[in-house]
């Protein structure tokens, strides 16, 4: 639910600064849009070099003739009136809902949403995407990997988000809503004071705060009451699901995000879904809004196909199940169990597996518990991977040898058994285990090998 793409971002950083010189002059004083070379008839001044010496400058041009002040008077009537004029949408304005289809990479899994407010005669053609955040950020990674990254509201023309789909191949719908006037120029003037300088930029949150529900959020500002959403869950079974089965729905085809997304969200993921946060996915609040009633008729007066990604042949998913997760981390986990019965028979074992392998468990366990205790991602609390994924693995390499090390073995087994009991009570209480599918052999494994250290160190 990002950015569409780089190139779509950058187009909309460029045009955003367009729309903003645009915005300057109609709030900057006169002095500042008049050319210097009319006031003092000369080319090599500019309105920049204009501005230091502002009142000596207008002062000279203001006294030199009546005319000048009567035209500078007329011209400020003019522009305030054009100002106040191009705030207004007319009544041909249309105000529509775009939904993007999920691509191909990681951050375009769910979808995107963006608001187009198109006026023919105002020559207004703006698309309000609230998924876009600048590269160019001080501390860009770290910033994104606290989860502290600031997003913005980002305005472009349509053909702008029209190119970026298409360049992707993802199919772009359009919902005309059915607004009033007055909803109309609510929604316009409520996007328009959000894309202020000050006000653009929001933190964003995975499931709380994104493109989908900030638009959601419009719609209501500038409708109040008179929107009303379906009371009912989009699913077939009309029962609610957790954030966690949304967010699995659309990682079906990318089995190793949807490994490592589980991996670091937390039981805050596994909350139900209210029907009204069902919709921090694009798909749920173009289907909500199709349900939706505005003053008691219905929310979209028109759906359109404005794209249809091209169908692609289907690729063999037989080498894809080959480095699947499920596939990778069993293996991995019977090669641990045999392993570990070669080593039972040997009266005197090395310990050097255990030192690379508990290591690198441990290192992601601290990894883990950062992204719990040191971002602001808001779902990585109260993560239950970590009795598996445990921490203290990493200074339990240090003690192998050491009287300490069984207490620290001890430890890591209850761990380990605990995450197979929560597992267990997951699935059957919430139907969708915080515990990443494919990790279940890894984990028995993993128990059996503590077991084994339990008695030989």
């Amino acid at each position: 639910m990002k950015s569409l793409s780089l190139l779509q971002g950058n187009s909309f950083s460029i045009y955003s600064r367009q729309l903003a010189v645009g915005r300057e002059r109609r709030s900057t004083p006169l002095y500042a849009v008049l050319s210097s070379q009319f006031i003092l008839g000369s080319s090599e001044y500019t309105v920049d070099s204009l501005r230091p010496s502002v009142p000596t400058v207008l002062q000279t041009a203001v006294r030199r003739t009546a005319v000048y002040r009567l035209l500078l008077t007329a011209y400020c009537l003019l522009f305030t009136a054009y100002s106040l004029f191009a705030q207004s949408l007319s009544p041909d304005a249309k105000v529509s809902l775009i939904t993007v289809s999920p691509g191909a990479e990681l951050y375009s899994s769910f979808g995107h949403n963006a608001l187009w407010v198109s006026d023919p005669m105002q020559g207004i053609d703006k698309v309000y995407n609230y998924g876009t955040f600048d590269f160019r950020t001080e501390g860009f990674y770290i910033k994104f990997m606290r989860g502290t990254l600031p997003y913005q509201l980002s305005v472009s023309p349509m053909y702008y988000t029209m190119y970026g789909a298409q360049a992707e191949n993802r199919s772009v719908t359009e919902q005309v809503l059915n607004l009033s006037q007055n909803q109309k120029q609510k929604l316009y003037d409520y996007l328009e004071n959000n894309y202020l300088p000050q006000n653009r930029q929001y933190a964003y949150k995975f499931f709380y705060d994104n493109c989908a529900t900030r638009l959601r959020d419009a719609l209501k500002a500038a409708c109040g009451d008179s929107l009303v959403f379906s009371r009912n869950t989009i699913e077939k079974e009309g029962m609610l699901k957790s954030f966690r089965w949304w967010m699995n729905k659309y990682l079906g085809e990318k089995p190793w995000a949807k490994f490592g997304m589980n991996l670091a969200i937390g039981l805050p993921s596994d909350r139900k879904a209210l029907v009204q946060e069902e919709m921090y996915l694009p798909d749920n609040l173009k289907l909500h809004l199709e349900l939706a009633t505005i003053g008691g008729q219905k929310a979209v007066l028109e759906y359109k196909s404005l794209f249809t990604k091209l169908q692609k042949e289907a690729n063999s998913n037989t080498w894809e199940m080959l480095y699947s997760p499920i596939t990778i981390f069993a293996l991995l986990g019977i090669l641990i169990l045999l392993f570990t019965n070669l080593q039972q028979k040997k009266p005197k074992v090395t310990f050097l597996f255990d030192k690379i392998f508990f290591g690198l468990i441990g290192l992601a366990g601290w990894i883990l518990l950062l992204l719990w205790i040191a971002t602001d991602h808001g779902v990585t609390a109260w993560n239950v991977n970590l009795l598996w994924v445990f921490p203290f693995h990493l200074p339990l390499i240090f003690f192998l040898k050491h009287p300490i090390g069984k207490k620290f073995v001890t430890i890591s087994l209850i761990a380990a058994i605990l995450a197979v009991v929560f597992s267990v009570l997951d699935n059957f209480l919430v139907g969708d285990s915080a515990i990443p599918s494919g990790a279940s052999v890894f984990i028995i494994s993993l128990i059996a090998r503590l077991n084994f250290l339990r008695k030989r160190v």
